[in-house]
């Protein structure tokens, strides 16, 4: 048997992109740059404050509005509309990302989810009270299209990256989501707190910034588009059967699922990773509530905490990139698992004032580090030149969306049977005892599985690295 035989064949088409090209690297990071501002403009900042105006001029006593003849609280109604949204893309995500692999149309998929997310932000512009049912499936819609088009994205790594790489190309993307992300959060700020000079009203100046962000998304979207290696397509006689390439995805995503059956390792990790980012997730999602309703912060104070954990997860992300090349990626996830559980007990006692941006600041040094590293450590652990890394990213991106729907749900039934959110936070160090718990099983071993059956008859597997120990001990 030849050598050529020995490793699963890469992704069709693929195959001859060069590792650690400049050009498509650079590229790549930059669809964080372009994407980045819609968690932290939408998700975090100035459209959950926008939202609680309206709600409050819809119904000033109670915050009680109507939604599809439904009597819901406004705060409530977007928490639905961000758990809508995650179980929508958790449900059809699988299904396209097999669809991509088998018919290798990676590429189209991440920009037909870019601009239905970038599209909706632009139509936010036109939410006001009139608009409120309106703009809440808008909403839903920009968050489909910013989750959808991650698991295209984060795809995308192992194809362009040496494997030794993968931890800083990660970092990097990350660091550039957040220096991009934040540079437009300025302007929006300057835009919304310079209205009177622009001749314009606050809310009027608000909804634009919802506008600049579909522009800002789209248009520096062009540059991956652009970098990244074009859709090759499958081999004429992978495509032509009569079954067609929808239902061939579909078989394509059932290998994926027969290939975890033997790959008891990466269950472990998404095991770890589900349990973990019920925390991680919960708290981004709920810190401007927080702060709002339980410290009772001004706008201003909320947003300057936004723009310190951007820029202090700048940072962490380098730092634990680093620190992973010395101990290794899990000791280093579990270093930052640590650090989280840390953070539950603290926010239980955090007041107004240096203490709450002290919390603050540690956050952000470890949101982008506990992210950027998962990333990068999945992808270390999926098979080696698998011909489904979109599939195989599915499933790491379905995971991440049910802890949020789980992790946000406990939350709030949580706040609601104690009457504080500071019980809410405190309980959610369980789980990040249990994420913790099941990172120490993979601590010291090679994460990679062998080659599964499907495979195995190729050939011996290749060698795998053991990321779970660093490299001056291996």
């Amino acid at each position: 048997m030849s050598d050529a035989a020995a490793v699963p064949a890469p992704e069709a088409g693929f195959e001859n992109i060069p590792k650690d090209d400049k050009r498509i690297t650079r590229g790549w990071t930059f669809y964080d740059w372009a994407n980045s501002v819609y968690p932290l403009v939408i998700t975090s900042s100035i459209f959950p404050i926008y939202w609680g105006a309206i709600t409050k001029q819809i119904s000033p006593q109670t915050d009680v509005v109507n939604f599809l003849g439904f009597e819901v609280p406004g705060s409530s109604l977007l928490t639905y509309a961000i758990s809508a949204a995650f179980l929508v893309i958790a449900l059809v995500s699988p299904f396209l990302t097999s669809l991509a692999d088998f018919s290798g149309r990676k590429k189209l998929f991440m920009q037909i989810f870019c601009y239905l997310g970038a599209a909706s932000c632009a139509a936010l512009y036109f939410f006001t009270p009139d608009t409120l049912t309106a703009s809440t499936f808008i909403f839903i819609s920009a968050t489909i299209g910013f989750s959808g088009s991650i698991v295209f994205y984060n795809s995308y790594l192992p194809l362009i990256s040496s494997e030794e790489k993968y931890d800083s190309l990660s970092a990097r993307g990350f660091s550039m989501g957040y220096i991009g992300s934040v540079l437009l959060l300025l302007i929006c700020l300057g835009l919304i707190m310079g209205h009177d000079t622009l001749g314009m009203e606050e809310g009027h100046a608000t909804r634009l910034a919802f506008l600049l962000t579909g522009i800002w998304w789209a248009g520096f979207a062009q540059i991956p588009f652009f970098s990244l290696p074009t859709d090759p397509g499958r081999p004429e006689d992978a495509t032509s059967s009569d079954s067609g390439w929808l239902l061939n995805g579909f078989r394509e995503l059932g290998k994926v699922v027969d290939q975890l059956k033997h790959l008891p390792n990466l269950k472990r990790f998404l095991l770890a990773y589900f349990t973990y980012n019920m925390g991680v997730q919960t708290v981004m999602y709920v810190a401007t509530i927080f702060g709002d309703k339980e410290l009772h912060l001004e706008s201003t104070a909320l947003i300057v905490t936004i723009l310190l954990l951007q820029i202090v997860g700048i940072l962490g992300a380098y730092l634990f990139a680093k620190l992973s090349e010395r101990i290794g990626n899990t000791r280093a996830l579990s270093w930052s698992v640590f650090i989280w559980m840390c953070i539950c007990v603290a926010g239980y006692f955090v007041q107004a004032g240096w203490s709450f941006y002290a919390l603050a600041a540690v956050i952000g040094l470890t949101m982008g580090a506990i992210q950027s590293l998962s990333r990068s450590t999945y992808s270390k652990i999926i098979p080696e030149n698998t011909p489904n890394t979109a599939a195989f990213f599915s499933f790491f991106d379905v995971t991440e969306k049910l802890s949020i729907v789980i992790g946000t749900a406990v939350f709030g039934i949580i706040a609601q049977i104690t009457g504080s959110m500071r019980n809410s936070i405190l309980s959610l160090i369980v789980f990040f005892i249990l994420g913790l718990l099941f990172l120490l099983t993979l601590r010291g071993k090679k994460l990679r599985d062998a080659a599964a059956p499907e495979t195995a008859a190729l050939g011996p597997p290749p060698a795998t690295p053991n990321v779970g120990i660093p490299a001056t001990a291996r």
